[in-house]
């Protein structure tokens, strides 16, 4: 044998060999394993609280979509009750056989029946014959030469506008005045 040899103990692999087991190495694995059983566990609660959560996420979404179609087909429905009354009246304006004049009077009470329902809405029709031009609820179409009535004063009406509450829905087409024989600003 060789020096170095001497130092190495030779072992006979087939003899049994018995490990070497530290016990506080065995209650460190052991705890590790009752950890690592806690870790899962609450993991698994908080993947299923996750999904419970996503779930709820998910039919709250659901929910308010269906809230915000049933409040629009609220407010539609509300919108569009007054004026079936009005097509039903057109529709027996239309099956009638009056005279010319008749028929302008029925065609009169359903106009009236129409304001009124736009009325019912705070729905109101913009001022314009006899109003000064304002280009905020006005668009004029045209202009008449005139001295009888002051400059940019509305004289003729072409198309109604209308606002609802402060909000203007249509500006009114008009048509002013231009008087010549005053300055204007």
């Amino acid at each position: 044998m060789t020096e170095e040899m001497a130092g190495r103990e030779i072992l006979d692999p087939e003899a049994e060999v018995s490990p070497v087991i530290d016990p506080s190495r065995e209650i460190e694995a052991g705890a590790g394993t009752t950890e690592l059983e806690q870790l899962k566990g609450e993991r698994n609660q908080l993947l299923d609280r996750l999904a419970r959560l996503q779930a709820e996420f998910d039919n709250a979404r659901k929910r308010e979509a269906k809230e915000r179609a049933d409040t629009r087909d609220y407010a539609v429905s509300n919108t569009v009750e007054p004026f079936l009354s009005v097509m039903d009246n057109f529709q027996l304006a239309l099956k009638a056989n009056g005279t010319a004049e008749q028929l302008r009077a029925g065609v009169e009470l359903i106009l009236k029946q129409m304001e009124d329902a736009l009325k019912g809405l705070n729905v109101a029709p913009v001022e314009a014959v006899g109003a000064q031009f304002d280009p905020r609820v006005h668009e004029a179409l045209g202009s008449i030469e005139t001295k009888e009535f002051p400059d940019h004063q509305v004289l003729e009406e072409i198309r109604r506008g209308y606002r609802i509450r402060d909000k203007l829905l249509r500006p009114a087409l008009v048509r002013i005045a231009v008087n010549p024989g005053q300055v204007s600003d």
